[in-house]
């Protein structure tokens, strides 16, 4: 295949920066290359211009004089594809022309500044994603939906919008259409339109939750991972750190049952022992994120933002990894398992650690450091909260919004409702009132270690108090989940 300016080339490039006969794309050792004919401005591939024959893959990207072409492998319709990207339009005058032509809501715009990627058949339906580059949100379609897309041109009406659906899709088309509309503008991706829920965050003064990004940290990341980073994410890494994750989970229960340790306790202080887990709960949620990060930039993707959020008086550090919705399922996985591996990894050297010292502050402190780990990792794998256990069993299930739906389910169940029921809603719903039960009720037995220490600031009644407050803070979860369900039960006389 020839590329150049002159007629008789495969491909030709009316340029004037395009030399006659510029570049050709030949067949070798089972792989397109391509070579520079002795062209006056060179030929470039991915960035680097090429002095010999240079192998093409998926994505290379070919820059010929002033031209650009990007190198595209052919796909079935059950292979995922590559990513659409509209760029929003450059400079606030431009964009005020733009959307002068627009009847805002009455004629309604698909916001330019998107990207959208069809995954494989393997993930169902809803295959498409659609991401907005301004507000991070996303966006699941099905094929059908992803088709409709190109009618959000804001020249069409949204009587026009559900003809036009109706033609291609049939009866349901209108109805998709209108499902379609408010999805996107509920998220905010609609010119002229604002997402739902966008009102100032509530609360005032410390209550009220703060969050500063930090405009450099996609671009840190990726050069970390460039780095060492590359390291940690390597076989060998991910080998030795499940070595010592797995060894941790035998030593760490040993520690508390056989020899001692009290969390939050260091050389019998509560006050020191609680600013260390504090100070190090903070450090291992920024190596957590760091981890999520990694990974992604691993699969070639970066954080779309990081920074830091405040919430009450706690900080944490955070980085968006949305991006990883473009990849397959395992990637998924592997992005949203990559945090909590990280904290069971350090929960097992902190573990050791704390296993070989002698008695000492600095044992207490290992101690304290890997309980603060491992806190932080099965909350994160929690399931039932809508942390990486969550999304990695979404993932697995294919089922979106799965809590929202299986409460939903068992709220209706409890009630003396008879929803029409899954399996598999109902499976997850029982399990989280399992878990939550039992998460509640060693939170009680833990609770008791602390009395002595209460008792030598309160009077015991006051302990009690306390110790109360807490048990009903700890059972809040399942109470809201019951008690609402079982009233409207009783109101209506179901036994």
């Amino acid at each position: 295949m020839s590329i150049g300016r002159a007629a008789d080339n495969t491909l030709t490039l009316d340029d004037p920066a395009v030399s006659r006969r510029h570049a050709r794309i030949e067949y070798h050792h089972g792989a397109p290359h391509i070579l520079d004919l002795g062209s006056r401005y060179g030929t470039w591939v991915d960035g680097v211009r090429i002095e010999r024959p240079v192998p093409l893959g998926d994505g290379s990207e070919i820059r010929l004089g002033d031209q650009v072409l990007v190198v595209r492998r052919v796909r079935s319709a059950d292979q995922s594809a590559a990513t659409i990207i509209v760029a929003d339009i450059p400079g606030p005058d431009a964009a005020a022309g733009q959307r002068s032509q627009i009847q805002s809501a009455d004629q309604p715009r698909l916001r330019p500044g998107y990207s959208l990627k069809r995954l494989s058949a393997t993930e169902g339906a809803r295959r498409y994603v659609l991401k907005d580059h301004r507000n991070g949100k996303f966006v699941r379609l099905a094929g059908e939906d992803a088709t409709l897309l190109e009618l959000l041109d804001g020249s069409h009406s949204l009587e026009e919008l559900v003809s036009a659906a109706e033609t291609r899709g049939g009866d349901g088309g209108g109805a998709r259409m209108v499902r379609l509309v408010a999805d996107l503008a509920d998220r905010g991706m609609l010119d002229g339109v604002a997402a739902a829920g966008t009102a100032p965050a509530a609360g005032r003064g410390l209550l009220r939750p703060r969050e500063w990004t930090w405009s450099g940290a996609p671009d840190w990341f990726e050069r970390v991972y460039g780095g060492p980073g590359r390291l940690l994410v390597s076989q060998p890494a991910v080998l030795l750190a499940a070595a010592l994750a797995l060894a941790g989970l035998v030593v760490f229960p040993y520690l508390v049952l056989a020899r001692y340790g009290t969390p939050f306790v260091v050389v019998s202080h509560l006050g020191l022992g609680g600013a260390v887990f504090l100070a190090g709960r903070i450090a291992i949620g920024a190596v957590h994120e760091t981890a999520h990060a990694l990974v992604l930039a691993s699969y070639g993707r970066r954080i779309a933002r990081g920074g830091i959020k405040l919430v009450l008086i706690f900080p944490y550090f955070f980085v968006d990894t949305s991006d990883a919705w473009f990849e397959r399922r395992r990637r998924r996985i592997a992005v949203s398992a990559a945090g909590p591996a990280s904290d069971l990894t350090f929960a097992g050297v902190f573990s050791l650690a704390s296993l070989a010292l002698p008695p000492s502050p600095v044992r207490d402190v290992c101690f304290q450091l890997a309980f603060a780990a491992y806190l932080g990792g099965l909350f994160n794998l929690n399931p039932f909260l809508e942390r990486d256990g969550y999304h990695i069993l979404v993932d697995l299930l294919g089922e979106p919004r799965l809590r929202q739906r299986a409460q939903a389910q068992l709220r209706q169940v409890f009630a003396g409702q008879s929803p029409a029921r899954s399996r598999v809603l109902m499976r997850y719903a029982v399990g989280g009132l399992i878990w939550s039960t039992a998460g509640s009720l060693f939170a009680v037995a833990l609770s008791l270690r602390y009395r002595p220490a209460l008792e030598a600031l309160l009077p015991p009644g006051a302990v009690w108090a306390v110790l109360a407050a807490s048990w009903l803070t700890f059972f809040t979860p399942v109470l809201i989940l019951v008690v609402p369900a079982m009233r409207a039960r009783n109101r209506r006389g179901i036994a």
